[in-house]
């Protein structure tokens, strides 16, 4: 990381002024008169005060909480951030939104994963498909201040436990014939519920808080940590493979699913900046024996892929209010490039990094 030193320069003009006065004499050969010419001294002029020059650092950039990247619009960056859970089930494919989500945190469910997307710089309309919470959204949720949950709906347990929750409940009951939702006619249900972000931000009615950053991120310029690594492959629960390629002229990270490229609805490619693997303790939900929570209060392995490296480390948060802190083995801060960021929420031993030069479609999934 760059970090930039300002020289304070001090002048110091000190300014002796002095003169002296000296005698003269005349002489007769009868008497001598002697006259003194008292002598004069200037005032010591005292030395010129210590000037410091002004400084030219100049005032941070202000910048979006959930990317890092500097504030366009006041109001943008002001408003509630929107958690939305979409589907990842084969019949959920292509989906929409994903790649305009600052953050998106990819969860194990009860069989493949499913996805917590949080948009806030951007929002997308439409946005799906949209499915049903889980217990362990609350925890991801309750840092960000208030966000506007959308959500199909949940079983009693989990409902009531939202509802208790900081989260907004913004689910299709919730919401209401304002809230967007429309059934689409190229899937077949449950996998067709969409919503609009807009019509879920003019529904806030100021419940929602301004996000916090969750990430720490780079200083322009500065440098990612880590080795150079092609990528990373995973497997997670149910028939979930997924992985992320370095792309060094986007400078982002492409996502495949199995062995084809994972695309959204428009044939966009899924990418992100930044991608973390994170690995968490899943438990057993308390609204259903089936439904594994993940534990994302307390720390774990991780390893983050910024600018084309991978570097091993920890997270760790204190509660459910709190922010990620990621470190390095050595205890420094890891930060993240600027830009959106991609959570992958493992089992130990669902991923491996691939490493520079190696190729990702050649490596066997763990």
């Amino acid at each position: 990381m760059n970090r930039r030193s300002l020289a304070l320069v001090f002048v110091v003009v000190p300014l002796l002024l002095a003169s002296c006065g000296g005698g003269s004499g005349e002489e007769t050969t009868t008497t001598v008169v002697e006259t003194t010419v008292p002598t004069t001294e200037a005032p010591t002029t005292s030395s010129a005060p210590t000037t410091e020059a002004p400084s030219t650092t100049a005032a941070p950039v202000p910048t979006m909480p959930l990317t890092g990247l500097p504030v366009d619009d006041e109001a943008i960056a002001e408003r509630p951030a929107i958690m939305a859970k979409i589907d990842n089930a084969p019949g959920a494919r292509p989906q929409t939104g994903l790649t305009k989500a600052d953050i998106v945190y990819e969860e194990n469910v009860e069989q493949w994963t499913r996805f917590a997307a949080v948009f806030h710089s951007q929002g997308s309309d439409p946005v799906g498909p949209i499915r049903s919470g889980r217990t362990q959204d609350i925890s991801l949720g309750t840092s960000l201040d208030r966000p506007l949950f959308v959500w199909s709906g949940g079983n009693p347990t989990v409902s009531n436990l939202i509802n208790q929750s900081e989260l907004i409940n913004m689910s299709v009951s919730k919401a209401g014939p304002d809230g967007g939702y429309f059934r689409s006619t190229d899937k077949k249900a449950p996998h067709n519920l969409f919503t609009s972000t807009t019509n879920i931000w003019l529904l806030d009615a100021e419940r929602g808080g301004t996000p916090p950053a969750q990430f720490a991120y780079l200083d322009e310029g500065g440098q990612t940590q880590g080795e150079e690594a092609a990528g990373v492959k995973l497997r997670m629960d149910g028939s979930m493979k997924a992985s992320w390629e370095w792309d060094a002229s986007s400078g982002s990270y492409l996502r495949t699913h199995d062995k084809a490229p994972h695309v959204e609805a428009d044939g966009t490619r899924v990418s992100t900046n930044n991608v973390l693997i994170l690995t968490c303790v899943y438990k057993v939900s308390v609204a259903d024996s089936r439904s594994p929570e993940a534990q994302t209060i307390g720390s774990g392995a991780a390893v983050v892929l910024s600018g084309g490296r991978a570097i091993e480390g920890t997270w760790s948060r204190a509660d459910n209010k709190s922010p990620w802190v990621l470190t390095t083995t050595d205890g420094e801060e890891i930060r993240l490039t600027p830009g959106r960021t991609w959570v992958e929420l493992i089992r130990e031993g669902q991923a491996v990094v691939v490493p520079s030069g190696g190729s990702v479609a050649d490596t066997p999934y763990p």
